[in-house]
């Protein structure tokens, strides 16, 4: 038994398990009587609509923005890159060009819009009275201060002319049908990509206790727009949302048992945590520690052979001048807890393919990780203060690099106790 390589395959598992070409095609609604177009965004809308042209029989046409390095050719549905995670011109190009194509839709026709996780910087149009650098400096902002995906996106969604519903009513009186790829902990449509095409329960009010709690230095103008209520978003109730319908095509919990299935197969129990864990990655590694140790040493709450899986997405506040990476900063955490504890290895890494700005997926521990990094000269500890997560996995050679998965379902973490 390699245990490097049946993490990795329950790791390849997990990603397979949220392709497009898997999930799309179930959730297709019939062709309208009029037109039918293609929206979206995020790391794996391209992938998306190129499962849907392959099994859609009608004409179509629309427009798509992925992440750069994520697009895929597709025959009657334009792609766009754009940055991520904090936006930039070519994205805020294509949203405004999104926008202006479902203006004139009637009664007869169909949006088929396709969203997954990174969509909320890949739709960057700016509220009234915003400039773009305004939306790039509070992304970087967001990312830095340790706010929740759902934190995150409220802010977004208020300070935003596209998301929080103001697509979806755009649309009408156009039917509009959701495909979602969910990254977002509890798999809330409104936090995937910022919800663009659905209903927004939070306000203006619930925007601005975010930014105060993380002293977000919000630019005038933008704390102008929250205090006014001129950032509202689109409410429950509204009648321009009444012919939208909501799918979840893929979801972490997807994720999670198809890399269950692989571990059974292997004849290792696995036990799935969560889908949805949240909090410092650095505290989650330490909690985690104490259930591997507790498997090991007590063979509770099962005995080894296991495996320990989980998802959802942990946040880096950043302290150090390291590279960040939420996925490593849990793993390096872990190892220090683990303090090499025989016969125990881990995996962790994003779903998409990059943890926080790199393009690596996550890392690999070993029962001999601490050891191996003390003997070339590796202060663990240094590098966890530093959040320098990517650099300690790489000098010891244990990265898990994927390249672009052309999907999203969010963090992946798997404990196996031998």
């Amino acid at each position: 038994m390699d245990p490097r390589a049946i993490l990795r395959e329950m790791f390849d598992a997990a990603v397979l398990a949220a392709q497009p070409e898997r999930c799309v095609p179930r959730h297709l609604p019939p062709p309208p009587r009029g037109r039918t177009m293609v929206i979206g965004a995020g790391k794996a809308s391209a992938a998306m609509a190129r499962a849907l042209e392959r099994h859609w029989a009608g004409a179509l046409s629309g427009l798509v923005v992925t992440r750069y390095g994520y697009a895929v050719p597709c025959e009657h549905i334009e792609v766009v890159e754009a940055a991520h995670p904090v936006p930039d011109r070519a994205g805020l190009d294509a949203a405004r060009r999104i926008l202006d194509a479902v203006s004139a839709l009637d009664s007869d026709d169909l949006v088929i819009c396709l969203i997954s996780g990174g969509g909320s910087a890949l739709l960057p149009l700016p509220g009234d009275g915003l400039a773009l650098d305004v939306k790039q400096a509070v992304n970087r902002e967001l990312l830095r201060c340790g706010a929740t995906i759902t934190e995150m996106n409220c802010l977004r969604r208020h300070l935003s002319a596209i998301k929080g519903g103001r697509l979806a009513a755009a649309c009408h009186p156009a039917r509009v049908v959701n495909l979602l790829i969910s990254d977002v902990p509890g798999d809330d449509p409104i936090d995937i990509a910022s919800g663009p095409t659905v209903a927004d329960p939070t306000t203006c009010r619930d925007a601005l206790a975010i930014a105060d709690r993380y002293r977000i230095a919000l630019p005038v103008v933008a704390r102008n727009l929250l205090e006014s209520g001129a950032g509202e978003s689109v409410k429950p109730g509204d009648p321009r949302m009444a012919g939208v319908e909501t799918h979840l095509i893929a979801t972490p919990q997807m994720a999670l048992l198809a890399a269950a299935g692989v571990a059974a197969r292997h004849g290792i129990r696995p036990l799935i945590l969560g889908d949805s864990l949240q909090g410092e990655a650095r505290e989650l590694g330490r909690a985690l520690a104490g259930v591997a140790m507790q498997v090991s040493r007590h063979h509770q709450p099962a005995s080894p052979p296991c495996v320990l899986l989980s998802g959802g997405e942990t946040t880096v506040t950043l302290r150090g001048a390291g590279r960040g990476g939420r996925n490593v900063e849990f793993l390096l955490a872990l190892a220090i807890a683990l303090e090499g504890q025989t016969g125990t290895w881990a995996l962790a890494g994003d779903t998409d393919g990059v943890d926080g700005v790199d393009e690596i997926a996550g890392a690999l521990i070993t029962p001999d990780t601490l050891a191996r990094a003390w003997s070339a000269g590796i202060d663990p500890r240094a590098r966890l203060d530093a959040n320098d997560g990517h650099g300690f996995f790489e000098a010891l050679g244990d990265p898990v690099v994927t390249g672009p998965t052309l999907t999203n379902v969010n963090d992946f973490r798997a404990i196996l106790v031998l």
